[in-house]
């Protein structure tokens, strides 16, 4: 973490240093920003949406590597080539969305079961805290 003993020292800085020895901050060029910029501005619904495809492909990598279900980890095939592979994880592929398939109608048939019954869809529990229930949280008794 040490810099090297090669690098130039300033024993006696000057009186009027340049803009770039002093500054706080930088301007990025607008032809700069448009190559580094986000297609969506962060907090919005938009983002949201888009940044939403990312996480469902994370999960379906995430559950096709599942070691509790399927296995694609280093060594999980034993034949080598293009075709094998394709086709065991083809198949897996199947077998993982057939499983959420089964997962999703046994959530729709719960629900019509708690319909019949006059009882609400069971939803998931909020992970999340809102900004009302932090401020309510906070106030003295």
């Amino acid at each position: 973490m040490r810099l090297d003993r090669d690098r130039p020292e300033i024993l006696q800085p000057p009186e009027h240093p340049p803009a770039c020895c002093t500054q706080q901050t930088i301007t990025v060029p607008a032809d700069v920003n448009a190559k580094t910029r986000q297609k969506h501005d962060y907090p919005s619904a938009a983002w949201r949406r888009s940044y939403a495809r990312r996480t469902g492909a994370e999960r379906g990598f995430a559950t096709a590597k599942d070691p509790a279900t399927n296995d694609i980890t280093r060594g999980w095939c034993r034949l080598m080539g293009l075709t094998p592979l394709m086709l065991f994880t083809t198949t897996l592929l199947i077998v993982r969305n057939q499983r959420i398939l089964n997962a999703f109608n046994a959530r729709q048939e719960d629900n019509q079961r708690r319909a019949a019954k006059g009882l609400p869809p069971r939803t998931r529990r909020r992970r999340r805290k809102t900004l009302t229930t932090l401020a309510a949280a906070t106030r003295p008794p």
